[in-house]
């Protein structure tokens, strides 16, 4: 685990969920009261505009009402970070200078959603955003979510070309880690995904952050600490508490966000759950979402 970063930036940056309303729209109450609720629980950040966010299920005004909404309630409480992921070079650069006019302090960008792009192709893209913002900026390097990325050695390239590039995004176990940060020499701060999934063995192996989902983040939040204080036992215990929950909600992307929100909503005592094109929840799925939220408590 490292604190000592290039960037600036370290801990558990929870990912912000999407909440609606009975008749479909965003509801932006229900996002401040996640931003207090990590400012209360010991967050060291806040992301917002990843998958777990649903960004591929809002509109472009839906999307800058959340990150407004974020800077707006956060007050420069926590740091704040905002993914990119419009799907042109125009668009990222309108959005990235969006969100540092809301009060972003770093960004990571989404590739286009083209497979088959060359790697050179992909790294003038991500130049082209890094050269547009003074912001410190990462990727998001999950091809086995988004169907394209960067090899180590594209990172490396990028990070040479733009000193600005001092972040990356990964959804990958923690057997990742040791060639990533060797073929960059570490000189990149590795974040990692997975909703929190190995956590302890992902900060072992180099990981200085993680962006997990919203439903656990106050017992990551503590997990970090724990081992940034050397509890290693302390930190152990409580991950053995929370994987079984991680393990059940991780099946895909769809199913994530809908258990996630359903959990998360009964922690945060909101009085209605609405999704907008989620997976169906299930009586079996509705009796794990209780046990889950009975056992990790109110927010």
């Amino acid at each position: 685990m490292n604190k000592k970063t290039h960037s600036g930036f370290f801990g558990v940056y929870p990912m912000l969920l999407a909440f609606f309303q009975a008749d479909g729209s965003l509801d932006l109450n229900a996002t401040a009261l996640q931003v207090d609720a990590l400012v209360r629980h010991g967050a060291h950040g806040c992301a917002v505009m990843g998958l777990g966010t649903e960004v591929n299920k809002l509109s472009y005004q839906e999307r800058r009402a959340v990150i407004d909404t974020v800077a707006e309630r956060l007050d420069g409480r926590l740091p704040f970070c905002v993914t990119v992921g419009e799907n042109n070079v125009a668009g990222q650069i309108e959005f990235a200078h969006a969100a540092e006019a809301a009060g972003a302090d770093w960004l990571i960008l989404q590739p286009p959603t083209v497979g088959d792009l060359p790697e050179q192709e992909l790294l003038r893209f991500f130049g082209q955003i890094a050269d547009a913002t003074s912001l410190p900026l990462g990727v998001q390097n999950a091809p086995q979510y988004l169907g394209i990325g960067l090899s180590n050695a594209g990172l490396r390239e990028l990070h040479a070309q733009h000193e600005n590039f001092k972040i990356v995004k990964i959804e990958d176990d923690p057997l990742a880690l040791p060639p990533l940060l060797e073929a960059t020499d570490g000189a990149l701060d590795v974040f990692v995904g997975r909703a929190g999934l190995e956590a302890l063995e992902v900060f072992r192996a180099g990981a200085c952050g993680l962006i997990p989902g919203f439903e656990t983040f106050d017992r990551l939040a503590l997990l970090f600490d724990h081992l940034g204080e050397g509890r290693d036992a302390e930190a152990d215990a409580l991950y053995q508490s929370i994987e079984p929950a991680l393990v059940f909600m991780l099946k895909s992307i769809n199913h994530f966000v809908t258990y996630s929100r359903e959990v998360s909503a009964r922690r945060l005592a909101l009085p209605e759950i609405h999704h907008r094109l989620g997976v169906d929840v299930t009586p079996l799925g509705q009796r794990l979402i209780e046990k889950i939220a009975l056992q990790f408590g109110p927010l």
